[in-house]
């Protein structure tokens, strides 16, 4: 049974005040309709949605920095976005949060990764995603390892959050971890299918359940399955740590030469799990940056991922529900 004394729980949410957390990847717009619908179109046998309400939410790695500023720090976003509308949308956001947009690259040639979601009578009928996911030309690249150059000696740590969409390839993501070594500035990770044996060497590598069943090729169905994977990540990966996120069974935290721990789900009532892995990977690293362990920071971050679960849509962790949720269970 892992538990944190309160003392040390005040003394780490007073250290994430101000902590600089760069994130790396794929930047995204969550778009929203909600309505009802009360009737069929007789255009086609499909539900006409009135819309009552629309609003617009970072997505993605943007939503990382979203919950690093909602948990006291300060984020530095790196990034692509489009020369459109929804790029528009986006850096208003940015600006709207007073959240840096001087890592946001602008490509002429590719969209805003945008995903819309149409709800209606609380359910949620159909989503429309608009993105490329080629990868970023040369001139982008050196841009983006430019600006992390720049920044880098005032960053307390580096989140890579990949989902796919271009912004990592195998050269970048090299070419960040060596320049984090070079600095020791620990670097945790968020990945997708591709590139997945391309973070060598990192501080944190977290993937899902599905994420390391397609790339190991084998059903994690048992603790034994769940406990061989983790071990192989660990060693194949070459990192400090490896977090394996459950669902419902909660995480699994493998660390070089020490016992595998594993914490059951905080999420009481689930009610929708989206973006609750960029909480998850967002608290770990702040927490890692504020001097906690590798127990104590999956702890905080098991902790969150659980209480955004219980939120509909996609909304950060504040750092004062977090501490405080868990100082009262913990009586």
């Amino acid at each position: 049974m892992i538990k944190i004394s309160e003392k040390r729980l005040i003394e780490l949410k007073n250290s994430f005040n101000g902590k600089r957390i760069a994130i790396i990847g794929d930047m995204m717009l969550d778009i929203y309709f909600w309505g009802d619908v009360r009737r069929i179109s007789p255009e086609a046998p499909v539900p006409v949605v009135e819309v009552e309400n629309e609003f617009f939410r970072f997505g993605g790695a943007a939503n990382c920095a979203l919950n690093i500023l909602s948990l006291g720090g300060i984020a530095e976003p790196i990034g692509v976005i489009g020369y459109d509308s929804f790029g528009t949308i986006f850096t208003s956001l940015l600006s709207e949060l007073n959240i840096s947009a001087k890592g946001i690259l602008v490509d002429e040639n590719r969209p805003t990764t945008a995903k819309t979601r149409v709800i209606a009578d609380k359910q949620h009928v159909v989503r429309i995603d608009k993105e490329s996911k080629q990868n970023l030309n040369s001139d982008l690249f050196t841009k983006l390892l430019s600006h992390l150059e720049e920044i880098i000696d005032s960053l307390d740590g580096i989140i890579l959050q990949d989902y796919n969409k271009g912004v990592l390839d195998e050269y970048v993501i090299q070419q960040i971890i060596s320049l984090a070594q070079k600095k020791k500035i620990l670097v945790t990770v968020d990945p997708k299918f591709h590139n997945f044996f391309a973070y060598q060497n990192v501080t944190v590598f977290k993937p899902n359940r599905k994420e390391a069943e397609d790339v190991l090729g084998i059903k994690l169905r048992t603790n034994d399955d769940i406990s061989q994977a983790g071990k192989i990540l660990l060693q194949k990966l070459k990192a400090d740590n490896v977090l394996l996120t459950l669902g419902s069974e909660g995480i699994a935290v493998f660390e070089k030469g020490k016992p595998e721990k594993r914490m059951p789900t905080k999420a009481r009532k689930v009610a929708d799990v989206s973006g609750a892995g960029d909480t998850v990977i967002s608290t770990l690293t702040i927490a890692l940056a504020s001097g906690a362990d590798i127990i104590e920071a999956s702890y905080l971050a098991n902790y969150a991922g659980g209480i955004v679960c219980e939120e509909v849509g996609i909304v950060p962790i504040e750092a004062n529900k977090l501490f405080n949720t868990i100082i009262q269970e913990n009586k």
